[in-house]
């Protein structure tokens, strides 16, 4: 049977409630100690209110913290109040900060692993202790809470019931573009992360390889006070950011399935090898070679392809 959802109660002065207060619960204090254990906690991608009951219990009865940036993880504990020593744990020292911590939860430690904001792991560190806490037969104990991919997924408009996430599109021109080229004829969403000072160049290449109509979502923000959904065709969601001085904040893109007239689309707006070489022989003042090997590596495909490809334009 299907759950009915929340009840409404009549409060005293005659106002419905959704959440009628309940009385507290009942916990054995020895249940609130963990394990020593490696816990890997949710935390907050902007609204602080985003933690869950059991993320803060944790943290707050753990031995130690591992941070991404101690800094910012004190803001949360400050917050809430928790006052359980932190140490770093970041991408520039977590080769050895790793064996350390799995020495730590050896002899009997209790380490939370917290992130900047959201799932430890998730496009940020974590993976090395992780995999390391396994190999050493050390439990392992997710405590779940905010994803910014997820978040924006659901909001979307998008369908959900497949999709692939593959976190920050690469910052190279040539590599992002051989990524946007393997899902242009994709049978499910793609979502990415992206950087605000790169998003425009993102969606022109979005325009020009998948079509200026593939159907996107640009989410920013999200969870936070200018939290903003931008959806539409491709181009149209490019011109709205083109129109203003700067773009800011955390971003997540999202790129619809593809649909046979954009692929369309994207053919007829592309320019052949020929003319993009003969464009960066002009602009970069480079020979045609080294024009061909820029191509090549924008596109995704082999120089020897590359090459074939003019050949067969001439």
């Amino acid at each position: 049977m299907k759950d009915a959802g929340p009840k409404l109660d009549e409060s005293k002065n005659g106002e419905t409630e959704l959440f009628p207060a309940l009385p507290p619960a009942k916990h054995d204090s020895s249940a609130l100690t963990p394990r020593p254990a490696l816990y890997l906690v949710g935390t907050p991608i902007g609204n602080l209110d985003d933690i869950t009951f059991r993320a803060v219990r944790v943290l707050k009865e753990v031995d130690v913290i591992a941070c991404e940036d101690t800094r910012q993880t004190q803001k949360l504990l400050n917050h809430y109040g928790i006052a359980t020593r932190t140490v770093s744990y970041h991408e520039h020292n977590e080769m050895t900060r790793a064996a350390e911590l799995v020495k730590d939860l050896q002899e009997g430690t209790s380490v939370a692993l917290v992130t900047d904001a959201g799932m430890p792991g998730i496009s940020d560190p974590g993976f090395r202790l992780i995999s390391l806490a396994i190999r050493h037969h050390l439990p392992v104990i997710p405590i779940p809470g905010a994803s910014a991919f997820l978040s924006a997924l659901v909001a979307s408009g998008l369908p959900t019931d497949s999709f692939r996430f593959s976190g920050f599109l690469p910052a190279k021109r040539g590599d992002r573009r051989g990524t946007l080229e393997a899902i242009k004829t994709s049978p499910r969403p793609q979502v990415f992360y992206e950087a605000p000072h790169r998003i425009i160049e993102a969606l022109q290449d979005v325009c020009e390889l998948l079509g200026s109509g593939r159907r996107v979502v640009v989410a920013r923000e999200v969870t936070k006070l200018h939290e903003e959904f931008l959806r539409g065709r491709a181009s149209e969601v490019l011109e709205t950011l083109k129109a203003r001085d700067a773009v800011k904040g955390e971003i997540t893109l999202l790129i619809a399935k593809g649909e046979d007239n954009d692929v369309e689309t994207a053919a007829l707006s592309r320019p052949t090898v020929r003319q993009r070489v003969e464009e960066i022989m002009a602009g970069e003042k480079v020979d045609e070679k080294g024009a061909l090997k820029k191509v090549a590596k924008e596109r995704g495909i082999s120089k020897s392809e590359a090459y074939r490809e003019l050949q067969r334009a001439k």
